[in-house]
């Protein structure tokens, strides 16, 4: 679930599955300005998740009799502080935004490359964060989905879909 200030922002944002860049509907990419790159992308049944090299773009999907979307737009530099959880098949991040709020972003049935790629994105968004020279290598890796797990074994399959 995600969460502003003690509030639910939406019902359930538990992604649980990466879509790869190439992979990505159009009214996703039109969220991604012509000065930024996106860097990984996840899904739930209906929602998205969309994170940047700027800002991260949530997708609310309700179905319901009268549906609507939500599109919520979150800078990395709005962010105070964050908190990466690892849990055996489950990723949270935790988010303080410098107006107070909290948001909470969970991942569900990662694997663990999966885990290894929100590793490096919670890493990108903490040099955002803490004005740290963000390394090239860290970008392109997480756009071109070359994730490197301990040891050295490079993985860049297409992850399966359910």
């Amino acid at each position: 679930m995600a969460y502003i200030k003690y509030k639910e922002l939406t019902k359930f944002f538990n992604f649980s599955r990466y879509i790869k860049n190439d992979e990505l509907a159009y009214y996703i990419t039109d969220y991604a300005y012509e000065d930024e790159r996106i860097l990984a992308t996840y899904k739930t049944f209906r929602d998205h998740g969309m994170f940047t090299t700027e800002k991260m773009v949530l997708f609310d999907n309700r179905l319901s009799i009268r549906p609507y979307k939500k599109i919520y737009t979150i800078p990395y530099n709005r962010v105070s502080s964050l908190c990466i959880l690892f849990r055996s098949s489950v990723v949270e991040l935790q988010l303080d935004l410098d107006n107070g709020y909290q948001l909470r972003l969970k991942f569900v049935n990662m694997t663990d490359v999966d885990k290894v790629r929100l590793r490096l994105l919670y890493s990108y968004i903490s040099r955002v964060v803490t004005r740290q020279k963000i390394p090239e290598d860290l970008i392109q890796n997480l756009m071109d989905n070359n994730i490197v797990l301990r040891g050295g074994i490079k993985w860049k399959k297409k992850p399966k879909t359910f």
